[in-house]
């Protein structure tokens, strides 16, 4: 069973994250070697991708139900922001052995640490999962149903909060090959190919 550690504000060194051993011929991911930057990037491109959202929001719904509802939205924004604690143990819990969870709200991140590996398809569900869940979910419900707004406004706050897992997502899906498995080793990804190509998760 996983075992779940809350590590809280993370100090900026990354040898202090956790860590195993570096896998034979492993290959690091192609990414933003900068938190700060990388957190800067992402959240600069939250904003556009949010604003889209909300304007299906309002374009889907009624305005007048809107407008006799408004508290209502409101308090989809406010579930979004409590939901990223929830949305990182939602990360964690797809981990098998332990995971840590840090923030870093300086930089408006928060994130898991595993230092187990995992084929390429578990990846991409433990990175998409929490936004499936909180963001893509009660959004279609919203889209089927327009009188719910509550659920329209919780997904299309949600679903850009999950930028970083989506940059996660499209590094794995576009640099692993067929076959391998990646890991964390402090902030970064590597991927490499086991001994036993008919490993599986």
């Amino acid at each position: 069973m996983v075992k779940i550690k809350w590590m809280g504000k993370f100090d900026g060194n990354l040898e202090n994250l956790p860590h195993g051993e570096h896998k034979p011929g492993a290959v690091q991911f192609k990414e933003a070697n900068d938190m700060k930057k990388l957190g800067l990037v992402l959240n600069l491109m939250a904003v556009p991708l949010m604003l889209i959202f909300y304007a299906i929001v309002f374009l889907r719904g009624n305005m007048q139900e809107i407008m006799d509802h408004f508290y209502t939205y409101w308090a989809g924004i406010v579930v979004a922001l409590v939901c990223m604690v929830p949305h990182e143990f939602i990360h964690a819990i797809c981990f098998r052995k332990e995971a840590y969870i840090y923030t870093n709200l300086k930089n408006g991140l928060l994130f898991v640490v595993g230092p187990e590996d995992m084929s390429k398809s578990r990846f991409v569900i433990m990175s998409l999962m929490p936004n499936l869940l909180f963001g893509f979910l009660p959004f279609i419900l919203y889209l089927i149903f327009p009188q719910l707004g509550f659920l329209g406004i919780l997904g299309a706050t949600s679903i850009p909060m999950g930028i970083g897992d989506y940059y996660n997502v499209f590094n794995a899906l576009t640099q692993m090959p067929r076959g391998a498995r990646t890991y964390l080793y402090g902030f970064h990804s590597w991927w490499y190919f086991p001994e036993n190509a008919e490993k599986k998760d």
